[in-house]
């Protein structure tokens, strides 16, 4: 039996954000078979529902679809194009509720659905939201609602909450001059004062500048940045940049369009010299920190001494 790992690579938000509310966001997910190895070149069967509130709420719009995958195993379809079951995507009221993507799939391309996976939306309402909010209020910058793929504080927004007053911002380049870099220049001793949070970046940057401040590592790199102007800039945790990668289609898009003649999105292809992979602020163990492959959606420890991507994040 196939199996398929929905971890969400992006969801892209199809209609400006300064317009009417998007009708369709774009899913990816890498499709392996038991051993592992990918799917590759071949149709699969996807059901995909909007649930309301849980993981096992209401469905609120169902479609269905039969994308093929890429010679990468990869997935891609356009929630909201597909053959509706049920509701309505264009009446979704994001900004009143807790949203989940249910993805059920028959990997020979028929409606036998045998594998099911279910993901929460997380910073992308708030985008549609925001969209929506143009036409009530008469604009989202008059509003003081931030949203995702807004150039903002310096670089990109990639998450929002509190309604958008607050959230993370990711700098608009990668810092490591497109060759990777290693994690810190200190590669076999943990980390003295602790950079294990999931959570907070900014303890786990602190303390790994504070441990060795060498310059030209992932978490140095981000300690000195001064993009945008602001100083107060870090190397993202592991929770923090699973949240980026969750939005690198959408910021890609506006990246490379934003009319500045540089291609400044994600490196999200399975290359050397870094494989798509970035480095997070969580320290795994002495010889180890977490990194997020942007090719494959996962995250895991790898050793410090590896030459992996680097971007800043700053809160706002």
């Amino acid at each position: 039996m196939k199996k398929i790992y929905t971890v969400i690579a992006g969801l892209l938000l199809t209609a400006s954000v300064f317009a009417q509310a998007p009708e369709k966001m774009s899913y990816q997910a890498v499709v392996r078979d038991a051993s592992n190895s990918l799917t590759t070149n071949q149709a699969v069967g996807m059901q995909i529902s909007i649930l309301q509130t849980t993981a096992t709420g209401t469905a609120v719009y169902v479609e269905t679809q039969t994308p093929t995958t890429n010679a990468n195993g990869l997935v891609s379809l356009e929630i909201g194009t597909g053959t509706v079951v049920s509701g309505d995507f264009t009446t979704i009221d994001w900004a009143n509720d807790t949203y989940f993507i249910k993805t059920e799939t028959d990997p020979t391309g028929g409606t036998n659905y045998t594998i099911t996976g279910t993901s929460q939306l997380m910073s992308v309402p708030y985008a549609l939201h925001a969209a929506t909010a143009d036409s009530i209020v008469g604009g989202v910058t008059s509003a003081g609602a931030h949203y995702v793929g807004e150039l903002f504080g310096g670089g990109i927004v990639f998450y929002v909450y509190n309604n958008g007053a607050n959230g993370l911002i990711a700098s608009l380049d990668d810092l490591d001059g497109g060759s990777g870099v290693a994690w810190s220049a200190t590669q076999s001793v943990t980390v003295p004062n602790g950079a294990l949070d999931m959570t907070d970046g900014v303890a786990n940057t602190a303390a790994i500048v504070a441990q060795d401040a060498t310059t030209g590592y992932a978490a140095t790199l981000c300690n000195v940045y001064t993009g945008g102007g602001f100083s107060d800039w870090y190397l993202p945790s592991n929770r923090e940049l699973y949240l980026l990668a969750s939005q690198d289609i959408l910021i890609d898009q506006i990246l490379d369009n934003d009319g500045n003649g540089s291609t400044n999105g994600f490196s999200q292809e399975y290359i050397a010299p870094t494989y798509g992979r970035y480095w997070s602020s969580t320290e795994n163990n002495s010889g180890t920190a977490w990194h997020c492959s942007f090719s494959f959606g996962h995250s895991s420890g790898i050793n410090k001494g590896d030459t992996y991507r680097v971007r800043a994040v700053r809160a706002f």
